[in-house]
C-alpha cells in the first residue's frame, strides 16, 4: 500500500510543528486521598486537563519501562521499526530504584501505538516500500497527537508494550491464528501479540456444564468483563421454563440462569473498576420466556421501591414505639404495656395500619424490657449502587429484543403471536402481538429497558449469511455480526477536519484510509480470549471505524441537529468514510487476497455495497434483498457539495474493485458511543450524538473547575454573521458573571449582614465559578460546619437536610435567590439572549433542555431520523440513546421504535428522562410542597439534590405519615430559664423549656400567693399551650392569640428589661416568650440589646449588629459551645459581645478576646471542652452531598469521586475521565 506524507514533511519528526508542555496531574478520593498522581508530564500543547488526566492515569504505562533501552535487530525489518528492550548492562549501572518506571510523555505513548502497528504492517506486507511505512509511522503519530483519531482503550493499554519496551509476560489463555503458517496457535506471551479489541459477540448452547455451554458462558465473560472489554449473547437457544430435559425433568427456564450470570457479572465487573458489567443480553420474540424477559427490570426496580419505602417505614414506626415507652411517665413496669401507656397503644396501631410484622413489633417490646432504646433498622435508598439494586437481579446488563419483521406485521394487524418451544420448535403459547408489543413500550417507558433490534433489517444488510444469522451484538448495539467474533474500534473526531469555515474533505479521506489500514493490522497482530474468536475474527476480519463529534461539527458550521442540513451533511460524511474505508479494504485485497469467508458470501457482499452505493446517489428504488428501503443521501440539502461528490466517487470505486479482487473485511465501519476517547480527543459530542449542555465545566491543573461555553459556541455565532461585541454579550448571558460582587437580590453587603464575614466572602466567591445555581455553593461544605452551626445557628439537623435551602434560612426570597443566580451564574441557555434572532436559536438546542430556563430540546423524532441518514452508510450499526422528556407516553416509545424500523434502523435504545428509579424527577409529586419545588423545578435536568432520587417510594408513603406522627417529646434534661416579674402588683413566675435546637417547647407559669383557682386555671393554661407547642402549632400563632388580652390583674411590670406594661398577665407571657424566642422587639417597650439586663442603651453604638463579625478559628466554635450550654430564650436569640475563652483554644488557636476583637464564650478552666469534645462529625454521606452539589450521586469505579455525570446509557466522570460502559 502507498502511504502519502499529507499531515508531516518526510524530511522533519512527526511532531515538529507542535508545542508540548509539561504539566502536572492529580486524581483524589471524596476524602482528599491521592487516587493517581504524576507531576512533570509531558502533553501536547492546547489538551485540556481532562485530557491529560485520562492519558496519564489509564493510558501511561505504569511500571516496567527501562530507563536504557537497546534495539534487537531483526532481518527484513527497517531499522526504525525494529522493536527495543531493555539493556540489562546499562541499567546495572543504575540505582535499582532507578532502573524501572513509567511513561513519562505523550510522544512515548503515540510512538509505541505507531510504532507497533508499523512493525505488524510492515511484517505482513501492508506498506509497498520502507517510505510508506515511515510516512504511515509519522503520519499516525500525528493524528494521535493532534487528537484527530484514537483507537479503543484496549489498544492504549495493550499494544507496543512489546515493542517499545520488551515488557512480556506469561500467557493468559489467549489465541491467534499465525498470519504466515495460517495455523490457530495458543498464546505463549501476553504481550508480544496484543489484545486490543473491545466489543466480542459470544454463543451459547442450551447445555449446563459442556465447553460451549451456559456455566462455560459465565467463564468466558468473566475473563472479558477482568480485561475491560464488552460482550453481548443472544440467549434464545435456551429452553423455556417447564419444557422437558433428558432426564425427565422439566427445565427451569431461561430466567433463572439470565439471573445467575447477571449476579456472576456483578461480582467481576470490568475488571472491578466500574459500576457495573459491560454485557447485553439479548432474547427473541418468540422465546416462551419472553414475557418474564420483557418485564423482568421492571419487577425488579418494584422490589427496589419496595425495599426501599419499607426500610425506612421499619425504621420509623419501630423506633416511634421506643420512643412512646421511653417517654412515659407513669410505672416503669407498665411502660411497655400498651393497654396502659396510651401512646405505646397509639404507636403500634400505626406501625400496623402500614403493615408491619407483628413478629417485629413484638420484638422490639421484648427489646425494650431488656433496657434497649432504640433499634437500628438498615434502611436503602435508590441508588444505583445501593444495597437495594445489589439485593435484585437485572442490574447487570443491557437488555434487548430481537424483533422480525413478521411480528410487527402481526402488530399491525392485531394478530396472534406463538411462541415456540426450543428443543421441538412446538407452539408453547399463543399470544396477541399487539399485547406482547404494548409490554416492550411499557417497559422501555418504565425502565429504560429493553432495547430493540430489528432482526430483519440486520441481517438484510448482512455481507456473510452463508455463514449463519447475525444474531446478537455487542453490550452498546453499534458491533452487529456474527457469534464468536470481534471488533476492535477507532473514532475520527470530525471537528479536527473543519478549518477556516470548510471541512477538509481530502483530509478525512486521508485519515479514513489509514485508519482502515490500522485497524485491519490490529486482526493481523491480535490474541483473543478463545480459540473460536480466534478463528472467526481472523476469518472475517471485521473492523469498527467510525467517528465522534457530529454535534460538534454541526454547531461550529452554524447547522442545526434537527435540520435537513444538518443531516445531509451527517450523511454524506458517513458515506465518504464507509466508502473509503471499503475501497481501502479492496484495495488491501488486492495485495493480500480477500477475507476467507468472501468467496462464498461474494454474491451478498457485492448486493450489501452496491445498496450503500445507490443509496449514496440518493436513489429512491433498485435496492435488492431490502424489505426496508433506506434513506438516501439528501445531496440537494447538503451544504458541502465536495463531500457529497466525494462519496459518491468512493462508493463507485469500491464496488468496482471489490467485483475484481473482494474485500479484506467483512465489516469497516460502526458508530460508537466514544466515551473515554471522547475525552482523550476533547470532543464537545460523543459518537454521532448531539450536545447534552451548552455551559461546560473545565478542569484546572491545580484542582477544581470553571464554567466555560461550549467552544462551538462562539465559532457558530461567528459564522452566523454575530459581532466580536454581539458574541461576548451573548456568552455573558449564558455563563454570567461568577460573582456576587454588585449582583442583584444577593450581593456582599446583604451577606455582611447576616453575619458572614471576609473569610466567607472568599470561600463564596472562589467556589462560584464552577456554580450552576448559588445554592449549592451556599451549604457546610463551602462555609464550614463551624460557621453554619454557630454564627448563623443552623441547627445540624437542618444542615444534615438533604433538602435545607440556606439562602432562604437566611430570609432571601425566590425572586431575590433567581435575581442573583441570573446574573452570577447565567442562564446556562441561550434562550432568551441578547442580539440572537429567533431564526438562529434551532442551532444551539441540545438533548436536554439547558440551565434553568431552558424549554427547548430536541425532539425524539429528530434523533432517529440522524439515525437514519448515517444508518444507510454504516456497515455495522449506531450506538445512540434516544433521549425523551420525562412526560412523554408509552404510546411514544412505541411510535418511536416503529419510526426506527419504518426509516431502517438496526436498532433503538430509548432513555426518558426519570424512568430510572435511581435518577427520578418527580415533577408531578411536588406540586404540594413549596420548598422543595423551589429546589427541584430550578436546577438541571441531572442535577437535582437527593430529594430526587427518594421521591417516588418517600413522598406518598414515608412523608405522608409522618405528618401524622405523634407529639414531638422534649428531651428528658432541657434548657430554658425562668424569668421573675410583677403584674400589677401580681408576681409572675414564668419557666420555659426547649428543644435541643433551642426552639420553645413547654411553659410553666405560677402566681405567687393567688387563690388555689387561679393558680390552678394558670397552670393548666400552661399545660394546654406546651402540649400545643409539642405538636406543632407555631409560637406564633398563641403570640397573635394573647398578646393584647384585657383583664386584671394588669399594669405596670416589673422585674422584666423589656416589658414594661401589660394588659394582662397573657399579655406578658406572651410579649415576654415572642421577644425571648421570636426576636419579636416591636413588642418590647425597652429594646433587648444590653450586655447586662439593667442596660438602658448603648450610646453611639446604638442601633447596630449585636453580633459583631467573627473571624475563622476560636470565635466561631464559642458561639456554637455558648449555644450547646446557654437558654436561646435566656440570651433573647442574642450572642453577647466581649465574652472570652479562658481555655480550650479551637483548631489549635487560643482566642485571645478583647486584645484581638474576637468574641468567644466564657468556659471555666476546669471544665474548658477539648476540641474532640465539641466537634461533631457530619452524618450526611458523600452521595448526598454530591447531590446537593449537583452530580449523579454515584461514585466512580476508578477513583472513588462523586462526580458522575450522564455520557447517553452511560456516566463519565468529571474527575478522572472513566465512563461506566465498556472500553
Amino acid at each position: 500500500m502507498k502511504i502519502e506524507h499529507r499531515f508531516t514533511d518526510p524530511t522533519k519528526d512527526a511532531y515538529s510543528e507542535m508545542d508540548f508542555s509539561r504539566t502536572s496531574s492529580e486524581i483524589r478520593n471524596p476524602d482528599g486521598t491521592i487516587v493517581f498522581s504524576q507531576h512533570d508530564i509531558e502533553i501536547p500543547g492546547g489538551w485540556s486537563q481532562v485530557a491529560a488526566d485520562v492519558i496519564a492515569q489509564k493510558y501511561f504505562r505504569k511500571a516496567g519501562v527501562p530507563a536504557k533501552l537497546k534495539k534487537v535487530k531483526e532481518k527484513g525489518v527497517p531499522k526504525f521499526l525494529w522493536r527495543s528492550e531493555a539493556d540489562l548492562e546499562k541499567l546495572e549501572s543504575l540505582p535499582e530504584e532507578e532502573r524501572y518506571g513509567g511513561e513519562t510523555t505523550a510522544k512515548q505513548v503515540f510512538d509505541r501505538l505507531a510504532g507497533a502497528w508499523a512493525y505488524w504492517g510492515w511484517k505482513g506486507n501492508y506498506f509497498s516500500s520502507e517510505k510508506d511505512a515511515l510516512a504511515y509511522y509519522n503520519e499516525m503519530r500525528f493524528m494521535l497527537a493532534k487528537q484527530m483519531a484514537a483507537p479503543n482503550s484496549p489498544q492504549w493499554f495493550n499494544t507496543g508494550l512489546h515493542w517499545a519496551y520488551g515488557i512480556d509476560g506469561p500467557s493468559q489463555g489467549h489465541y491467534y491464528v499465525d498470519f504466515e503458517s495460517k495455523k490457530l496457535v495458543r498464546s505463549k506471551s501476553s504481550y508480544e501479540h496484543p489484545q486490543p479489541h473491545a466489543c466480542f459477540i459470544q454463543s451459547v448452547s442450551d447445555d449446563l456444564v459442556n465447553e460451549g455451554g451456559i456455566m462455560d458462558l459465565w467463564n468466558r465473560e468473566a475473563r472479558l468483563f477482568k480485561y475491560g472489554s464488552g460482550t453481548g449473547t443472544n440467549f434464545s437457544s435456551l429452553r423455556g421454563a417447564g419444557e422437558n430435559l433428558s432426564g425427565g425433568g422439566k427445565s427451569s427456564g431461561l430466567m433463572s440462569f439470565l439471573k445467575i450470570g447477571d449476579r456472576a457479572a456483578g461480582a467481576i465487573k470490568s475488571g472491578g473498576t466500574t459500576r457495573r458489567a459491560a454485557k447485553m443480553v439479548i432474547c427473541d420474540m418468540d422465546h416462551p420466556d419472553i414475557e418474564e424477559f420483557i418485564n423482568w427490570k421492571v419487577k425488579e426496580e418494584q422490589k427496589v421501591a419496595s425495599l426501599v419505602a419499607g426500610s425506612k417505614l421499619h425504621e420509623q414506626k419501630l423506633n416511634e414505639i421506643f420512643e412512646a415507652i421511653k417517654c412515659w411517665d407513669g410505672a416503669e413496669d407498665a411502660a411497655c404495656d400498651p393497654k396502659k401507656n396510651a401512646q405505646l397503644k397509639s404507636a403500634i396501631r400505626s406501625a400496623k395500619k402500614v403493615m408491619i410484622p407483628e413478629t417485629y413489633v413484638s420484638r422490639v417490646l421484648q427489646y425494650a424490657k431488656q433496657g434497649y432504646a432504640s433499634i437500628e433498622f438498615p434502611t436503602y435508598d435508590t441508588d444505583w449502587d445501593s444495597e437495594a439494586y445489589v439485593t435484585v437481579a437485572g442490574q447487570n446488563s443491557n437488555n434487548s429484543v430481537r424483533v422480525t419483521d413478521s411480528f410487527l406485521q402481526a402488530v399491525k394487524d392485531d394478530a396472534d403471536w406463538e411462541l415456540l418451544r426450543r428443543k421441538d420448535g412446538k407452539v408453547a403459547k399463543v399470544v396477541k402481538a399487539r399485547d406482547l408489543w404494548d409490554q416492550v413500550g411499557h417497559a422501555a417507558w418504565a425502565c429504560a429497558d429493553p432495547g430493540i433490534q430489528f432482526h430483519d433489517t440486520v441481517n438484510s444488510w448482512h455481507t456473510c449469511p452463508e455463514d449463519g444469522e447475525i444474531r446478537g451484538s455487542n453490550p452498546c448495539s453499534e458491533y452487529m455480526f456474527l457469534d464468536d467474533t470481534a471488533c476492535n474500534l477507532a473514532s475520527m473526531n470530525l471537528l479536527s477536519f473543519f478549518k477556516d469555515g470548510v471541512f477538509q474533505s481530502e483530509d478525512y479521506i486521508h485519515a479514513t484510509r489509514l485508519w482502515t489500514i490500522t485497524l485491519e493490522i490490529s486482526v493481523l497482530m491480535a490474541q483473543f480470549p478463545s480459540e473460536q474468536i480466534a478463528k472467526l475474527s481472523y476469518e472475517f476480519r471485521t473492523l469498527g471505524l467510525g467517528y465522534a463529534n457530529i454535534g460538534g461539527l454541526l454547531m461550529n458550521m452554524g447547522l442545526s441537529y434537527d435540520s435537513d442540513e444538518g443531516r445531509a451533511l451527517c450523511g454524506a460524511i458517513t458515506a465518504l468514510m464507509t466508502g473509503i474505508s471499503y475501497k481501502t479494504s479492496a484495495e488491501m485485497a488486492k495485495e493480500l487476497g480477500p477475507f476467507n469467508g468472501f468467496n462464498r458470501n461474494s454474491k451478498h457482499m457485492l448486493r450489501v455495497i452496491d445498496n450503500h452505493r445507490k443509496a449514496s446517489h440518493s436513489k429512491t428504488d433498485g435496492y435488492k434483498g431490502l424489505a426496508v428501503k433506506p434513506i438516501p443521501l439528501d445531496a440537494k440539502n447538503c451544504p458541502d457539495q465536495e463531500v457529497v461528490r466525494l462519496a459518491r466517487e468512493a462508493w463507485d470505486q469500491a464496488f468496482d474493485l471489490g467485483k475484481v479482487h473482494g474485500y479484506r473485511n467483512a465489516q469497516t465501519t460502526v458508530i460508537a458511543p466514544t466515551g473515554t476517547i471522547g475525552l482523550v480527543m476533547d470532543c464537545d459530542t460523543t459518537g454521532i450524538e448531539p450536545d447534552f449542555a451548552l455551559v461546560k465545566f473545565k478542569k484546572l491543573a491545580g484542582g477544581g473547575y470553571f464554567k466555560i461555553i461550549n467552544q462551538s459556541v462562539p465559532a457558530a455565532l461567528e459564522t452566523l454573521g454575530y459581532s466580536g461585541e454581539q458574541i461576548e454579550d451573548i456568552i455573558g448571558y449564558a455563563v454570567g458573571h461568577g460573582s456576587l460582587v454588585s449582583a442583584p437580590g444577593i450581593n456582599h453587603d446583604m451577606l455582611l449582614g447576616h453575619g458572614f464575614g471576609e473569610g466567607e466572602l472568599k470561600k463564596i466567591e472562589a467556589a462560584l465559578a464552577s456554580a450552576f445555581d448559588i445554592r449549592f455553593v451556599f451549604n457546610q461544605w463551602t462555609l464550614g460546619e463551624d460557621f453554619c452551626k454557630g454564627t448563623l445557628g443552623i441547627p445540624e439537623s437542618q444542615l444534615m437536610d438533604p433538602t435545607f435551602d440556606l439562602l432562604k434560612h437566611l430570609g432571601f426570597s425566590r425572586a431575590q435567590v433567581d435575581a442573583a443566580n441570573e446574573y452570577v451564574c447565567g442562564s446556562m441557555t441561550l434562550e432568551g439572549a441578547p442580539h440572537l434572532s429567533s431564526e438562529h436559536i434551532n442551532v444551539f438546542d441540545c438533548a436536554n433542555p439547558c440551565g434553568k430556563k431552558g424549554k427547548r430540546f430536541l425532539s425524539v423524532n429528530s434523533h432517529i431520523y440522524m439515525m437514519a441518514a448515517a444508518q444507510s452508510f454504516i456497515s455495522g450499526a449506531i450506538s445512540k440513546t434516544i433521549n425523551m422528556p420525562n412526560d412523554a407516553v408509552i404510546s411514544e416509545c412505541l411510535e418511536a421504535y416503529e419510526l426506527s424500523w419504518s426509516l431502517g434502523v438496526k436498532a433503538n435504545a430509548l432513555y426518558r428522562d426519570g424512568s430510572k428509579l435511581s435518577q427520578p424527577l418527580a415533577a408531578a409529586l411536588i406540586e404540594d410542597d413549596e420548598e422543595l419545588e423551589e429546589v427541584l423545578l430550578e436546577a438541571p435536568d441531572g442535577q437535582k439534590a437527593q430529594v430526587l432520587a427518594e421521591k417516588i417510594v418517600e413522598k406518598v408513603i414515608v412523608k405522608e405519615v409522618m405528618r401524622a406522627q405523634d407529639r414531638e417529646k422534649l428531651p428528658q434534661r432541657r434548657k430554658g430559664y425562668t424569668q421573675k416579674a410583677m403584674v400589677g402588683g401580681h408576681k409572675v413566675y414564668l419557666r420555659t423549656g426547649e428543644y435541643e435546637d433551642g426552639s420553645l417547647g413547654e411553659i410553666f407559669i405560677d402566681m405567687h400567693k393567688e387563690g388555689a383557682g387561679f393558680r390552678a386555671m394558670m397552670n393548666n393554661f400552661a399545660i394546654a399551650i406546651s402540649v400545643g407547642l409539642q405538636y406543632g402549632v407555631p409560637l406564633e400563632e398563641f403570640v397573635d392569640a394573647f398578646t393584647f388580652t384585657r383583664f386584671e390583674p394588669a399594669g405596670m411590670v416589673q422585674g422584666n428589661d423589656s416589658v414594661k406594661n401589660a394588659t394582662s398577665i397573657l399579655d406578658y407571657i406572651f410579649r415576654e416568650l415572642a421577644i425571648s424566642y421570636l426576636d419579636r422587639t416591636d413588642l418590647a417597650h425597652v429594646q433587648p440589646e444590653g450586655e447586662h439586663f439593667d442596660d438602658l442603651g448603648r450610646g453611639e453604638e446604638e442601633g447596630k449588629r449585636n453580633i459583631e463579625d467573627v473571624s475563622q478559628g476560636a470565635a466561631m466554635r464559642s458561639v456554637e459551645m455558648l449555644k450547646q450550654v446557654s437558654s436561646t430564650g435566656y440570651l433573647r436569640k442574642r450572642v453577647p459581645q466581649h465574652l472570652m475563652v479562658l481555655q480550650g483554644g479551637v483548631e489549635g488557636e487560643v482566642a485571645t478576646g478583647l486584645a484581638d476583637g474576637t468574641t468567644g464564650a466564657v468556659i471555666d478552666s476546669a471544665t474548658a471542652l477539648s476540641n474532640s469534645d465539641i466537634k461533631v462529625s457530619s452524618a450526611i454521606d458523600d452521595r448526598t452531598k454530591a447531590k446537593m452539589q449537583g452530580f449523579e450521586g454515584d461514585p466512580c469505579g476508578d477513583c472513588g469521586n462523586y462526580t458522575l455525570v450522564r455520557n447517553g446509557t452511560c456516566m463519565k466522570c468529571n474527575t478522572c475521565g472513566s465512563t461506566s460502559g465498556c472500553s
